[in-house]
């Protein structure tokens, strides 16, 4: 029965040796071949299979922190404006309309001229703007002025709206760059509203600050195609849709081509993957566009019907734009409309009646699709600004070193570990090397298989659990000498030895990452990366020290059989 288990443990061992060493030296993506055995084949897949972050590879580091406040002002300005134009429409007469936006405060202030009419005015107002309590803005009146506040929460709710409009606006930008492994995260407190950026392998930020800089380009525009119920017209090359204006091959001035990548449709196709996009199509579409994203107030994505999993667009103009598109639709009833962002088309729907301030976009979206596409519609209305409040470059030549030292280091503890195991512990020092070292290639293989990042923090956790590993070792080892001294027999010894020994290891690492989880949580990037290699090598130790060192005894033991009348250690 002994041998039985003793065979499935090192078939364990070994299956798991082998991936590890797989993931962290083997080619993904591909077939090995020969080469991946030379050591150049073994360096370069390392390179692949490990990210560096920006400490050790080098590049641009960027944290920048959204003016919410300039967002905040500018949209109770808008208000200010939309208010009094509204009531001035419905026939009210206004003497004063201004905003105020100072010391967090930002009210909306409307004097009419009779007040007798402020209930009347209240109404009207609220029919057209966003300004009532559903909006987050509390009213109150005093004689003949009227005034809305922002409310605190709302005030939080629309900060953190404008941060994750910037956000994915960022996203889609250096994405666009093609940098690989780029870091973008939400960095300080819920109320820093700060963005990070880490580029490895940019060194010019100026490069990416005029990147993040530019203006999304949203617009609302007619789709040439015959009207609905037929769908609308799509060709599969920008050649075929050329053909289609009969121009000579020229792009007339009241046409443009564009590419449809809307995204797949899960609710009609239930088999496709909502992330990807349909196959390649382009469009025509009447030159100028109806509305610009300047003429777009909000935007949100809401259920067509309740505990319905299809999703619908709504969205509200500002006076301008809602005049405009007011008598496009009315005279395009049935016409197909299109979302274009940066000259793409994000979604084609048809108009069902005339819309002014107020309309709907349907698509047939799931709730991701939808709510993605009303924060991309917001983010081209209303891009909040933003300012730099940290920037540095590091070199790739400063990223080397700090490789070359983080190995040194790494390599320096490890050979003074293996020396003093071997001196102090003997042959049983031995079986603490060999769990060692496939602790280390488990926790490496451990971060490539989590996509994990590797910083110098990250390399100083690394150092960390292997003094962790070795005190596992140690508090094992130590008990099975008390235990041999009280008079137990070596394979006695060994049993009670690690028996003893595991709660101490498991109470020491569970506390450890415990703490390693609060740091995850609370702390930013570097700390975040010395958090996980430890989680990480402490996981895996629990496997190498324990496991994989009681094999060793048993297998020792099993070998001399149960007379062994001594035990180096």
């Amino acid at each position: 029965m002994k041998k039985r288990n003793l065979l499935q443990r090192a078939i364990i061992i070994g299956i798991v040796t082998v991936v590890g060493f797989y993931i962290v030296i083997g080619p993904h993506g591909r077939r090995p071949h020969l080469n991946d055995l030379k050591w150049s084949g073994i360096k370069a897949n390392l390179e692949n299979n490990i990210h560096l972050g920006l400490d050790l590879k080098g590049g641009s580091h960027l944290v920048m922190r959204v003016k919410t406040e300039e967002y905040l002002k500018r949209l109770t300005e808008d208000n200010a404006i939309a208010a009094q134009n509204t009531a001035k429409e419905a026939g009210f007469e206004v003497k004063e309309a201004h905003a105020e936006t100072s010391s967090g405060s930002y009210r909306v202030f409307l004097q009419a001229t009779d007040p007798s009419k402020v209930k009347d005015i209240r109404d009207a107002v609220e029919k057209k703007v966003d300004l009532g309590d559903r909006a987050g803005w509390s009213f109150s009146t005093s004689g003949d002025v009227i005034s809305w506040s922002l409310t605190g929460a709302q005030q939080v709710a629309l900060a953190q709206q404008a941060t994750e409009q910037a956000f994915k606006i960022i996203d889609s930008r250096i994405n666009a760059v093609g940098v690989a492994e780029p870091t973008l995260q939400y960095h300080g407190g819920q109320n820093s509203h700060e963005i990070l950026l880490q580029m490895p392998g940019i060194q010019d930020p100026e490069h990416v600050k005029q990147l993040l800089a530019g203006q999304s380009h949203l617009e609302l525009v007619h789709v040439i195609s015959p009207a609905n119920p037929a769908p609308y017209q799509t060709y599969s090359t920008k050649e075929e849709a050329m053909a289609s204006l009969n121009s000579g091959g020229k792009t007339p001035a009241n046409r443009r081509v564009l590419r449809d990548t809307e995204r797949a449709d899960v609710t009609t196709t239930p088999d496709a993957n909502a992330n990807a996009p349909k196959p390649q199509k382009w469009v025509v579409v009447e030159s100028p566009a109806i509305i610009d994203g300047i003429d777009l107030r909000s935007a949100q994505a809401i259920s067509e019907r309740a505990g319905g999993d299809k999703y619908q667009i709504t969205f509200s103009l500002k006076k301008n734009g809602a005049d405009k598109f007011g008598a496009w639709t009315g005279a395009n009833i049935n016409e197909y409309m299109g979302v274009v962002l940066n000259d793409e088309v994000k979604s084609i729907a048809f108009i069902k009646s005339q819309i002014f301030d107020q309309g709907e976009i349907t698509g047939n979206f799931t709730k991701e699709q939808g709510e993605d596409l009303a924060l991309t519609l917001r983010s081209g209305a209303l891009p909040a600004p933003i300012e730099y409040s940290e920037e540095r470059t590091v070199g790739p030549s400063l990223g080397q070193d700090s490789i070359r030292s983080g190995v040194r280091a790494s390599l320096l503890g490890l050979t003074l570990v293996v020396l003093f195991m071997l001196v102090y512990y003997r042959g049983s020092g031995i079986n603490a090397i060999v769990a060692l070292l496939l602790n280390m290639v488990l926790m490496l293989a451990g971060l490539i298989v989590f996509g994990a990042t590797l910083t110098l923090p990250g390399i100083a956790g690394i150092i960390l659990t292997i003094g962790m590993a070795v005190d596992s070792n140690v508090l094992i080892f130590e008990r099975i000498r008390e235990e041999m001294r009280s008079g137990k027999t070596i394979p006695s010894a060994i049993e009670q030895g690690f028996a003893h020994a595991f709660v101490t290891i498991i109470d020491t690492h569970v506390t450890t990452i415990v703490s390693s989880l609060f740091l995850y949580a609370f702390g930013v990037g570097p700390i975040r990366g010395f958090a996980v290699t430890l989680v990480l090598g402490l996981l895996v130790n629990l496997f190498s020290a324990v496991y994989v060192s009681r094999t060793i005894f048993m297998w020792l033991l099993s070998r001399r059989g149960r007379r062994v009348e001594s035990l180096s250690i």
